[in-house]
C-alpha cells in the first residue's frame, strides 16, 4: 500500500534544505515551485503573490510560460486564483474551464491543462497569496495533496513575511504584507501617538518548521494535548467558577474543542506530512481563522475567539513557554494593540514608555480608557481587525482625536502627523499659559474645574493643568496594581502623599469601588454574575465585607491627621447604605480618639449619584451628607440600559440629549435648594462641548481627566454662562426630546466665538 505521507515528508525535507541554501529570492522561489511540481507529478506548479494594490502577480512557475513571471496579474476576486485569495478557500477542480470564475490569461499558456488545485498561502488568517499545481488530464486531487500543498504553502508563507521577497517586487510596487493600512473607528481618548507595534497578546512566532522523527511530534502533541486538557478541567473544578453561568459556558467550549478529534485529526495530519507539533498547531489554527474571517455571525467569530486562545495556550505549552513579558522589552515609542484589555493590564505597562492605545472592542467608557485618559495617552477603539493587521514592530500612528490607526504609514503621512503633534504642542503651551489664570466665565461666573486621579504617577498633573484640586480619586486603583491587597500602612502612605501634593488644594477620595469588571486576581468573590456592573460591587461589597472598609477608613483618617478629610461613597442605592457606612466611620474615628491619634480637622461625607433610585430620594439623601458627585459615566448606563463597555451601543445613545440633560438639571436645582454641593466627576466632563452643557444645566464644579482641563479652560473663559442657561433652559423646557442639543451648542459656540 502507497504511503500517502511518504511524498510530503520528502517535500518539506527538500524545502527545508532550501531554506538553507545561500540562493537569490527569485532562485529559491524557482526551485521551489518545480520540486513542490515534480513532488505531487504536476505538470504546472505556480506561485501568485498579493500586492499591496490588490493585484495577485505571478512569482514563479514550472510548466506555465517563464515570460509570464511578473507579468500576469490577476484581481482579487478575479478567476481562479482570485477567487481563493478572496474566500481563503482551496479549489479542488477536474475541469478548470468549466468553473464561472475561470479566466484565460493568455500570456501563460494554461488553456492545455484541466485539473487545477489551488491552496490560499495563509500567515495568521491573512491570505499573502496562492499556489497552484495543474495536470492535463482530468483528475480530483486527493486530500493528502491537498494537505501537502497547504503545508508548503505555510513555508512560504514565513518567507513572504519576512521580506525575502521584497527585492523582488517592482519600483513603486508593494506586496500586501507591508502595505500601508488605514483602519477607521471611533476617538476614546484625543491626543497622537506615532511610534512601533506592542501587540498585546502577541502571536507566538513558530520558527521550527520542519519535523525529524513524525512519531516524536505526535507524542508531543498527545502530551501538550494532556495538559491542556488537564488544566480546563482544574479550572472547571475550582470553588470560584459557578456551576451555571457565562464564565462556565465559555470554559465548556474550551473542553469541547480540546476533546474536539477533528482539530486532533488535522493537527496529526500536518505531523504526518513533516510539521513539528507547534507548526501543526499555527497551521490548523491559521486555516480555520482565514476561515471564520468570513463569517458574520456573531456567535461563531466569538468561538473562533475561543478557539484562538486555546490553540496557543497549546501552542505555549508545545514551546515551554509562560505568558509573555512584554513591558519588560518595551521599544521607547510603544503604542499597544489589543483586541480588549482591562485597566489593570494597562497599568503593567511602563508609562513612560506608552505613546498610544488601539483596541478593537470596548467603549469611551470603559475603564481601560479610562484610565488610558488618566495617564494621557491616546486612544482609538473598535478598530476591526487592527490585531490581525499588526505585528510586533511595525511603524504605527494612532489619531484618538479622528479614531484612526495608521499602519506602516507613508512617509507623507507620517510627515502630516508630525507637524500635527507640533502643533498640539503649541496649543498644550497655549493652555499651560491659561494654567495660573481664575476658571471664571466671560461673564463672571467662577466654576471650579478638578481632576481626577488614581495613581501616585498622577499627582505632579494637578500642578501642570491648574486644577482647583482633585474632585475624584479612585482608590481601587491602588487594589487594582497590587499583587495582593495593600496593607494599611501602604494605604495610608499614598493618601499622605496625594494630601501632601495637593498642597491644601481639597482631594475627595472615593472609597474603594471594586468588583463588576474591576476584578482583583487575588480576591476570591466565590461569586459569578450573569450582570456584573449591576451586581456585588462597590459599596455592595464592602458593607458586606466591612473589613475592607474599616481598613481603607482608618488608614484615610490616619493620612487626613491635620486636614479636611473629603471621603464619598460609590453606587449608593438607598439611603440605609449611607447611614451603615457612616456607622463604621464614626466607629473608627472613636477607635482612633481613644488611642490619641492625629484625626482630620474635618470630616465630610459624600456619595456618588450614579444609581437612577437615588433620583428619587435626592432631598432626602442631600440632607444626609455635606457633598454629592454625580457619577455620568454609570447614572448615563444604567438609565439607557447600555452596557458601557458593548462595541455595539458604544455610539447608540448620547448623553448630551435633552432627556439626560433634564435628569442632570434637576440635580443641580436640588443642589440649589439644600445647599448641598454639587459636582460631576465623569467623562462628560472632559470635553469642552459636553462641559459647556454640563454648566448650562447648573454645575459650577466638574471633575476631569488633568489633560482636559486646558481646553475646557480655553472654552469656559469665552463663554457668557448667562446667556447659554438661558437657551439651555428654554430648549430643555420645551416638549421635544428630539431636539439636537449639539448642534444647539456647537452653533452657540461659533456665534460666540467659543473656542472647541
Amino acid at each position: 500500500m502507497r504511503d500517502t505521507a511518504a511524498g510530503p515528508r520528502l517535500l518539506l525535507r527538500r524545502l527545508r534544505e532550501l531554506m538553507a541554501e545561500a540562493l537569490e529570492p527569485q532562485d529559491r522561489l524557482d526551485r521551489i515551485v518545480h520540486h513542490i511540481a515534480q513532488n505531487m507529478v504536476a505538470e504546472v506548479c505556480s506561485l501568485y503573490v498579493l500586492r499591496a494594490d490588490s493585484i495577485l502577480e505571478l512569482y514563479a512557475t514550472e510548466g506555465l510560460n517563464p515570460s509570464a513571471v511578473h507579468q500576469a496579474q490577476l484581481r482579487l476576486g478575479q478567476g481562479l486564483v482570485g477567487t481563493i485569495a478572496a474566500s481563503a478557500r482551496p479549489l479542488n477542480l477536474s475541469e478548470a474551464q468549466k468553473h464561472p470564475a475561470f479566466a484565460y490569461l493568455p500570456e501563460t499558456g494554461e488553456e492545455i491543462y484541466n485539473s487545477f488545485l489551488g491552496v490560499p498561502v495563509l500567515r495568521a488568517g491573512r491570505t499573502l497569496g496562492v499556489l497552484v499545481v495543474q495536470n492535463k488530464t482530468m483528475r480530483q486531487y486527493r486530500e493528502d495533496e491537498i494537505e501537502a500543498l497547504e503545508t508548503t504553502a505555510m513555508v512560504i508563507a514565513e518567507m513572504i513575511a519576512s521580506g525575502d521577497l521584497a527585492r523582488l517586487t517592482r519600483t513603486g510596487l508593494e506586496l500586501d504584507v507591508s502595505r500601508p493600512v488605514t483602519v477607521r473607528g471611533m476617538p476614546f481618548n484625543e491626543g497622537v501617538g506615532l511610534g512601533h507595534v506592542v501587540l498585546h497578546e502577541p502571536r507566538i512566532v513558530v520558527t521550527n518548521l520542519f519535523n525529524e522523527d513524525s512519531e516524536q511530534e505526535v507524542a508531543r502533541l498527545e502530551h501538550a494535548l494532556g495538559s491542556l486538557r488537564l488544566s480546563i478541567d482544574d479550572m472547571l473544578e475550582r470553588r470560584e467558577v459557578a456551576f451555571e453561568g457565562e464564565h462556565r459556558e465559555v470554559l465548556e467550549a474550551y473542553r469541547m474543542f480540546a476533546n474536539d478529534r477533528g482539530w486532533v485529526r488535522r493537527l496529526e495530519e500536518a505531523i504526518n506530512n513533516g510539521l513539528t507539533a507547534e507548526a501543526a498547531v499555527e497551521k490548523v489554527q491559521s486555516d480555520m481563522r482565514a476561515r471564520m474571517m468570513h463569517m458574520s455571525d456573531p456567535y461563531l467569530r466569538e468561538r473562533m475567539s475561543d478557539f484562538e486562545d486555546l490553540a496557543n495556550r497549546l501552542l505555549r505549552m508545545l514551546m515551554g513557554r509562560g505568558p509573555e513579558d512584554i513591558a519588560s522589552v518595551l521599544p521607547r515609542d510603544a503604542i499597544i494593540v489589543a483586541r480588549s484589555m482591562g485597566a489593570a493590564e494597562l497599568l503593567d505597562y511602563p508609562r513612560d514608555k506608552l505613546r498610544g492605545l488601539v483596541i478593537e472592542e470596548g467603549a469611551i467608557t470603559s475603564h481601560v480608557v479610562i484610565v488610558a485618559r488618566a495617564m494621557g495617552i491616546p486612544v482609538a477603539g473598535q478598530m476591526k481587525g487592527a490585531v490581525s493587521m499588526s505585528e510586533n514592530g511595525d511603524p504605527i500612528i494612532v489619531d484618538g482625536e479622528d479614531g484612526v490607526m495608521h499602519l506602516r504609514p507613508q512617509s507623507d503621512v507620517e510627515a502630516a502627523y508630525a507637524e500635527k503633534v507640533r502643533f498640539r504642542a503649541r496649543k498644550q503651551e497655549m493652555y499651560r499659559e491659561l494654567r495660573d489664570k481664575p476658571s471664571v466665565t466671560k461673564d463672571g461666573v467662577s466654576v471650579d474645574l478638578m481632576m481626577n486621579a488614581g495613581l501616585v504617577v498622577d499627582i505632579p498633573q494637578l500642578a501642570d493643568s491648574g486644577a482647583a484640586g482633585i474632585g475624584l480619586f479612585r482608590t481601587e486603583l491602588q487594589f487594582m496594581v497590587a499583587a495582593t491587597f495593600p496593607r494599611a500602612e501602604a494605604q495610608q502612605k499614598l493618601y499622605r502623599d496625594v494630601l501632601e501634593a495637593a498642597g491644601g488644594k481639597p482631594v475627595t477620595f472615593r472609597t474603594i469601588d471594586i468588583g463588576g469588571d474591576k476584578v482583583l486576581p487575588y480576591f476570591d468573590s466565590n461569586v459569578q454574575e450573569e450582570n456584573p456592573a449591576l451586581g456585588w460591587r462597590a459599596i455592595r461589597l464592602t458593607l458586606d465585607r466591612p473589613g475592607l472598609l474599616r481598613t481603607q477608613v482608618r488608614a484615610l483618617l490616619k493620612a487626613a491627621g491635620g486636614r479636611e478629610l473629603r471621603m464619598m461613597l460609590p453606587m449608593v442605592t438607598e439611603i440605609s447604605e449611607i447611614r451603615q457606612a457612616r456607622a463604621i466611620i464614626d466607629k473608627e474615628v472613636r477607635h482612633l480618639a481613644r488611642f490619641a491619634h492625629h484625626l482630620p480637622n474635618t470630616l465630610k461625607l459624600g456619595v456618588m449619584i450614579e444609581v437612577p433610585s437615588l433620583l428619587w430620594q435626592l432631598e432626602e439623601v442631600m440632607d444626609t451628607v455635606d457633598f454629592v458627585s454625580v457619577g455620568s459615566n454609570d447614572l448615563f448606563q444604567f438609565v439607557t440600559a447600555t452596557d458601557r463597555g458593548s462595541t455595539q451601543l458604544a455610539g447608540r445613545f448620547n448623553p448630551i440629549s435633552a432627556h439626560f440633560l433634564r435628569l442632570l438639571r434637576h440635580i443641580t436645582r436640588t443642589s440649589e435648594q439644600t445647599g448641598t454641593p454639587a459636582t460631576l466627576c465623569g467623562e462628560l466632563a472632559g470635553r469642552p462641548l459636553s462641559a459647556m452643557a454640563l454648566l448650562g444645566v447648573g454645575f459650577r464644579s466638574i471633575s476631569m481627566a488633568p489633560a482636559a482641563i486646558g481646553p475646557v479652560k480655553a472654552m469656559l473663559t469665552e463663554l457668557p454662562l448667562e446667556k447659554l442657561t438661558g437657551v439651555m433652559n428654554e430648549t430643555l423646557d420645551g416638549k421635544s426630546a428630539e431636539t439636537d442639543i449639539v448642534a444647539l451648542l456647537t452653533a452657540f459656540a461659533a456665534e460666540h466665538d467659543i473656542p472647541l
